[in-house]
């Protein structure tokens, strides 16, 4: 298995305490220069990413930080290792993730994407299915809903090459992967949630892509029809999750890792989930 670390150039904080907690479990890593949303033009991203999509017109952070992701699976391609581990820079590791990430014989085959983040509040429950307990305290399960963030997955080749045969992305990495309400490519990757999870990305106010989120925004009817959009998307399988929880082939369940206590506190539940158990306590 390969380990791939995005850094941006600038961040050589971030790298060297990487180094150092990756140094700690044990694990060897290969470094990816983040695409700099500072050092790009348009017309570049242009190239990647379609004017819209679901979610609206992306950040110009979000698109580079996806950019970054597309080449840490080329280069794992390029190394001939069956499967990858990418984590992101801010990303916080449980000292599990020595075993689990030293040897992969525990993932099952015929998995190709596993989240190992948790990524929002600590009290957040995410639509599961069936778990597979893998030993050593833990277990895993497809995800059934929306659980975005990319801080830390493993996935294997055949879930790359699908990757990068896409040719413009109109979602960021993390909802292409994790959020099948707007990635068809999530529905066929099918992937599958660690449980607890041994990574959560650090919440800093300091964020290298947050002050672009911010610039890109602003109250206006675009913006209106953008959040119609967006929510009518992020709702489209509700009805599909109703129906597996009603037949009991998924229930919500907690993700976190105590030991990962989240910084900054954010709503405790996703809109979907939140009508997921008022279905179940009325069922």
């Amino acid at each position: 298995m390969k380990l791939f670390v995005i850094n941006l150039a600038r961040r050589n904080d971030r790298l060297a305490q990487m180094t150092r907690e990756l140094q700690r479990l044990r694990l060897s890593f290969e470094t990816i220069t983040a695409i700099d949303a500072e050092d790009v033009s348009n017309a570049f991203l242009a190239q990647h990413f379609t004017p819209s999509g679901p979610l609206g017109k992306l950040p110009k952070g979000d698109q580079c930080c996806s950019i970054s992701h597309k080449k840490c699976w080329a280069a794992f391609i390029g190394s001939g290792a069956p499967y990858a581990t990418i984590l992101e820079d801010d990303v916080r590791l449980d000292p599990a993730a020595a075993s689990l990430l030293g040897d992969l014989r525990w993932l099952p085959q015929g998995i190709d994407l596993l989240k190992l983040e948790h990524f929002g509040p600590e009290s957040q429950r995410v639509l599961i299915g069936a778990r597979q307990e893998i030993g050593r305290g833990r277990s895993i399960a497809p995800i059934l809903s929306r659980h975005t963030g990319a801080a830390a997955y493993i996935l294997s080749r055949r879930a790359a090459l699908e990757l990068l045969t896409m040719d413009r992305w109109n979602v960021p990495v993390d909802h292409l992967l994790f959020n099948a309400n707007v990635s068809p490519v999530a529905e066929k990757l099918k992937p599958f949630q660690l449980l607890p999870a041994i990574a959560r990305q650090e919440q800093r106010a300091t964020s290298d892509i947050k002050h672009w989120r911010v610039a890109d925004r602003g109250l206006s009817p675009a913006l209106i029809r953008r959040e119609i959009v967006r929510a009518y998307y992020e709702t489209r399988l509700l009805p599909r999750q109703i129906a597996a929880v009603l037949k009991g082939t998924a229930h919500l369940a907690k993700v976190a890792n105590a030991e990962l206590a989240p910084e900054n506190a954010a709503p405790a539940f996703y809109p979907e989930a939140q009508v997921l158990l008022r279905q179940r306590r009325l069922a």
